[in-house]
């Protein structure tokens, strides 16, 4: 690339280990892996995560529906919750407004059924997914060659919690997309100039998108912008010619849209900046060890890839790609409340490295740059490699199917059952006595009938417990209180751990239990809520 400082010698210092490049000049491969095309590659990917949005139905975070689905609806519908954020003004409408007009269409074509309306935002969410894996292998390709563009295609696909996570509707999911994409346009990513020829304005842009949609997407591109600043030749042009007039376009664009969507001038970024950072807000959610995602967090999402992630550090010597994944979780290690998701973009880069450790298990000598093995070596090293797909696959797909079909689902159950109900006729109203945003809410009730949750906004005042604190320290004496003044509901949902306490006080409110659905075996945050509970009043 024309504006790279000495790029050839860079790509010599970052691809002395490449796997592909050691093949053309040591002769060291008898054969190599046919090159997919991007066509395939993406045909491949989309058909996988099709599949895998359909095998997802369980509940992970509230934010997949809180913050995006629940606001598409209330845009598209006219009746949908927004959190206190959105009266807050933290957040920007541009990543629920893709689901808007999923909704907008599904309404027209008359297919905004139950099945539709929790189906089609994860298989929306799964092209987009596709696009991401296709740039995966597209990133791992110009950095380091074919052989181990597959593999790490392999353990972006196979890993768990990229199967688990990927196709939901968080904001998060969208800005790991957003990071594949944007990083293949980025000249200091790529390691030498072999590769089509590509414009890094387009990856400024897309950096710039991804931080109007997360603005903590910044602590990512503040690394690479710095990076390709000390690599470009033409410093001026990168910051005064692509830097500020495209990032200035992304901002304007995106105050534009949330002037009209919220009816007056909103500085989302600002607004998250001050909330998350300079106030600690985001700490009432709770905090962790400042070690967290070093120790317990990271190593989780990464599960049985870890020892092969770390091994493919070591071997390649990209310390580019390897910085930029110890400089995320450095920095987001600093604020208090830390969460998986948070990291999920860097979850594929680490995979990048996975990828290039299973091609040096598969090829003798490679990571030391020694001739060719003997065949007896080659036959050992093949089933180094098939042991450790073996490996992988044995304990990365039970884990994925286990937590995306069984573990935490019975939150969403019981919308898909309360909107089957609702669409009957047989649900006037409903409340909710579980901890906040436990379920799912309108976007998949879809009936505009009274529903009310316990709150948990943050309260102005340090120290004094929200609503859904001071049920769950007290679940008997705040539901008497609280059916003092309520307008009686025709269903109650709650978690099994609660009903054990207030079964005394359904039944002397004429409730009887409706229909119960299986949520966990284990323990999450709370007591174990094992399972999920519908109580209808008497005179339903």
């Amino acid at each position: 690339m024309r504006q790279r400082k000495n790029a050839y010698m860079a790509g010599q210092r970052d691809g002395s280990q490449n796997p592909n490049s050691m093949e053309r000049q040591k002769g060291q491969i008898s054969c190599s892996i046919q090159t997919l095309s991007s066509e395939k590659v993406f045909l491949i990917c989309l058909a996988i995560r099709m599949a895998n949005a359909l095998l997802v139905q369980t509940y992970f975070n509230p934010d997949e529906h809180w913050q995006s689905l629940e606001v598409a609806h209330h845009v598209a519908f006219g009746y949908g919750h927004l959190t206190w954020e959105w009266k807050k003004g933290i957040r920007s409408y541009l990543h629920p407004l893709v689901f808007v007009l999923l909704y907008k269409v599904l309404a027209l074509l008359h297919l905004d059924t139950p099945w539709f309306m929790i189906r089609a935002p994860r298989l929306l969410q799964s092209v987009f997914s596709a696009v991401g894996d296709l740039y995966l292998y597209k990133l791992s390709h110009v950095v380091f060659g074919n052989d181990v563009a597959q593999w790490a295609l392999f353990s972006q696909l196979t890993n768990w919690f990229m199967f688990f996570c990927f196709v939901r509707t968080l904001s998060n999911s969208l800005e790991t997309i957003l990071t594949l994409v944007g990083l293949y346009y980025w000249p200091c990513i790529r390691s030498s100039s072999k590769g089509p020829s590509v414009s890094r304005k387009w990856g400024v842009f897309i950096a710039g998108l991804a931080c109007a949609i997360r603005p903590t997407s910044a602590i990512t591109w503040a690394y690479i912008g710095i990076l390709e600043l000390l690599l470009t030749r033409d410093k001026l042009k990168f910051i005064f010619g692509e830097v500020i007039p495209i990032g200035v376009l992304v901002v304007t664009l995106a105050c534009l849209l949330d002037r009209f969507m919220y009816g007056s001038w909103v500085v989302v970024p600002l607004n998250f900046l001050k909330f998350n950072f300079l106030s600690s807000g985001g700490d009432y959610y709770g905090t962790h060890k400042w070690h967290w995602y070093f120790t317990q967090g990271f190593p989780v999402m990464l599960f049985t890839f870890l020892p092969f992630s770390i091994t493919g550090i070591i071997l390649s010597k990209q310390w580019k790609l390897s910085g930029l994944i110890a400089w995320v979780l450095g920095l987001y290690s600093v604020l208090g409340h830390k969460e998986f998701r948070f990291v999920l973009p860097v979850l594929p880069i680490a995979l990048i490295f996975s990828g290039y450790s299973l091609t040096t298990i598969g090829k003798p000598g490679l990571s030391q740059g020694k001739q060719r093995g003997s065949p007896s070596i080659h036959t050992k090293c093949h089933s180094k490699l098939c042991f450790a797909v073996f490996f992988l696959l044995a304990t990365n797909i039970p884990m994925a199917l286990y937590m995306s079909l069984v573990h935490q689902r019975g939150t969403e159950d019981v919308m898909k059952y309360l909107s089957e109900e609702a669409l009957r006729g047989k649900v006037k109203s409903i409340l909710f006595l579980t901890p906040c945003h436990a379920t799912p809410y309108y976007s998949t009730l879809h009936q505009n009938l009274p529903m009310r949750f316990l709150d948990c906004s943050p309260s102005e005042e340090e120290g004094v417990p929200d609503e859904s604190d001071r049920f769950m320290m007290d679940p008997a004496g705040f539901a008497s209180e609280f059916a003092k003044k309520w307008s009686l509901p025709s269903h109650i949902v709650l978690f099994e751990s609660e009903e054990k306490q207030l079964r005394d006080f359904l039944i002397s409110h004429a409730f009887q239990e409706r229909k119960r659905f299986f949520h966990t075996h284990f323990k999450v945050d709370r007591d174990l809520q094992a399972s999920v509970v519908v109580y209808a009043y008497k005179g339903q």
